[in-house]
């Protein structure tokens, strides 16, 4: 299988491993070590680099260095590009909510035991 190499293909293959997510999640709090990353995880060391690798391919993490620290720093850009891609979306899943409501409320005329709101 060919890797993904548009940005988007990226960050969603990224985001796919749930691993991954985790880290991005406790990344969203600060930066981190390498080794604070692994913590809760029962994977090795050289597992949680791999991952990092992914997110750092994919645009998403960054690490620099500060004397013997080697932070691993979250990066929102490629996120915020999901999420606009995702926004294109919303009024079509909105239109599927709104046509399910009116359905709803077809259903429940006239039912006296249909909760109101």
């Amino acid at each position: 299988m060919q890797p993904a190499t548009d940005p988007l293909s990226q960050t969603l293959s990224a985001l796919a491993d749930p691993t991954r997510r985790a880290i991005l999640a406790r990344l969203a709090h600060g930066e981190a070590t390498v080794n604070e990353l692994a913590d809760p995880f029962a994977i090795s060391l050289p597992a949680i680099s791999r991952h990092l690798k992914v997110l750092e391919t994919a645009g998403l993490v960054s690490r620099s260095r500060t004397a013997q620290w080697r932070p691993v720093k979250l990066e929102g850009a490629p996120l915020k590009d999901l999420a606009a891609w995702v926004e294109r979306y919303r009024q079509f899943w909105d239109q599927g909510f709104d046509k399910m409501d009116a359905l709803l409320k077809d259903l429940t005329k006239g039912d006296p035991n249909a909760r109101k709101n």
